[in-house]
């Protein structure tokens, strides 16, 4: 688990699909399954995807999605 939170600590403050693929270690499509699940909010500009990293966090831990 301490690599997991160094890595978690390295990244921006706004996350991309990339980088939640590069940390579940999953493939592009289930990334993008994820993020249009509505398990935790994301924000559309255009066609690109963000998602807070404090957000992903606490989703990643169990908390509760509503930061």
């Amino acid at each position: 688990m301490c690599y997991m939170k160094r890595r978690l600590s390295d990244l921006p403050d706004i996350l991309n699909v990339s980088h939640i693929r590069e940390v579940l270690d999953i493939g592009e499509r289930q990334a993008y399954e994820l993020v249009n699940s509505g398990q935790f909010h994301v924000v559309r500009i255009n066609r690109r995807i963000k998602i807070s990293k404090n957000v992903f966090i606490n989703w990643l831990e169990g908390g509760d999605n509503h930061i």
